[in-house]
Formats: C-alpha cells, sequence, structure tokens
C-alpha cells in the first residue's frame, strides 16, 4: 500500500514538472518572439534605404542634414577685405608710402618717414571713400589737419587727412565706395609747404600699409600720368 502511494506521488510530481517546463519553454518563446519584433521594428526606422526619396537620414538629435533647425541663427556673410579700392580724388602721385626710408620734409626741413601716400590735387577737390564702409572717426589732428576715418571689411581702414572741414560725414554713417566724404584743404600744418593735396593712409589688421597696394593698375596708371586733375571742383 504504502509503494503504491510513492508510485503515486511519484506520477503527481512528473505531471508537475512536465507543466512547469512547458509553461516556461513557452514564455520563453513568447519573448523571442517580442525581442524579434522590436528589432525588426527598429530595423525599419533607422535604415536610411526605406526613407522616402528626397528625405536625408536624422542625425542622432533628429535633425536633417542641411536644413534649417529650430532656433537655429543664421550666420552674418564673413568679414572680408573688399575686393577694390577707388581712387579718392583725381590726381597725381606726389608722395609715395614708405615706412622704413625717412625722405626730405619741404616743410619741417628734416628727413621723416611718410606714413601714406599724398596725391596732388586743386584746393577743395572733392575726396571719396575708397570702398564701401563706415565711418568711424571724424577729427581735428594739430599736425595733419582734418581727418576722416572709414571702417571697411577684413579689418581694413583708409584714413583721409589735410582736408578742409566741410562736408564732413557723421560718424557712424553707412557709405558707399565713392560717396564723398569731405573735401581737400591745406589744414595740415606739416605739409603745409607742398602743393594742395590729400593725404591718405591705410591700415589692415593694425599694421600700416600702402594703399596702393590696394590699388587696380588701371588707378595706378591714372595717379602717374593724370594732367587734368587741375579741372576737378
Amino acid at each position: 500500500m504504502q509503494e503504491n502511494n510513492f508510485f503515486k506521488r511519484l506520477k503527481d510530481d512528473k505531471g508537475v514538472r512536465a507543466i512547469t517546463v512547458t509553461v516556461v519553454a513557452m514564455f520563453l518563446v513568447l519573448t523571442a518572439i517580442i525581442v524579434t519584433t522590436v528589432v525588426a521594428n527598429r530595423a525599419t526606422v533607422e535604415n536610411p534605404d526605406d526613407l522616402p526619396a528626397g528625405v536625408e537620414d536624422p542625425d542622432d538629435e533628429g535633425n536633417t542634414p542641411g536644413g534649417e533647425q529650430p532656433g537655429e541663427e543664421q550666420q552674418p556673410p564673413a568679414d572680408t577685405l573688399p575686393s577694390q579700392f577707388l581712387l579718392p580724388v583725381s590726381g597725381v602721385l606726389l608722395s609715395e608710402h614708405d615706412a622704413t626710408v625717412q625722405v626730405f620734409s619741404p616743410t619741417m626741413k628734416d628727413y621723416r618717414i611718410h606714413l601714406g601716400i599724398d596725391i596732388a590735387t586743386v584746393a577743395g577737390a572733392s575726396v571719396s571713400a575708397m570702398a564701401d564702409g563706415v565711418v568711424s572717426q571724424v577729427w581735428e589732428d594739430v599736425r595733419m589737419g582734418h581727418c576722416v576715418a572709414v571702417k571697411h571689411g577684413g579689418d581694413a581702414y583708409t584714413i583721409y587727412k589735410n582736408l578742409t572741414g566741410e562736408n564732413a560725414p557723421t560718424v557712424g554713417a553707412t557709405v558707399k565706395a565713392g560717396d564723398v566724404i569731405g573735401t581737400v584743404g591745406e589744414s595740415a600744418m606739416v605739409e603745409i609747404a607742398e602743393e594742395p593735396h590729400l593725404h591718405v593712409e591705410m591700415t589692415v589688421g593694425g599694421l600700416q600699409v600702402d594703399p596702393t597696394d590696394y590699388l587696380s593698375e588701371d588707378a595706378m596708371a591714372t595717379l602717374r600720368e593724370d594732367t587734368n586733375y587741375e579741372d576737378v571742383s
């Protein structure tokens, strides 16, 4: 009798284990199905080949390459040096720029370096901005008289000296190449012995440069050959 009960319990235990194994197996199969489905769905979304024609694959942050993103500020154009500079006045080259060799000054009766160029013309001739820019300074210098400085792109400045003070622009005013910003005078005390002329200086990146290096060949030819400047008014 006891032996029969033992075999009955053993049979019952085998049945329970069989049911348990079956449940575990079904759970594992169900888990495998779920994992496979999730992976397949992710592959469908992330596969660039499945995107509609003309739509680029977004990056990790959901941004489409080349597209304007929400809240993205447009960058201003590069601050570059003007492609050309115009002659500020009609005339002939009277004195060249030289930062190394001293030249004789008819006014001061000595030798000194000459930063900038002098363009001989008539007193009262209109002076034009050499390129587009903004008037950065208008002042009177003890030695060089009435002066105007214009800031251009590329951290370049053109400075016009020995003016009359008439037709002076306002600081902060925007000017275009060729706009009148003053008239030639005789206010530069250190150059008063010379004939009427415009003194022009130029800096790029804070360094003094030769203005003629930024003029075209035609402009330079005009400076060296112009015989009509006396008619300028």
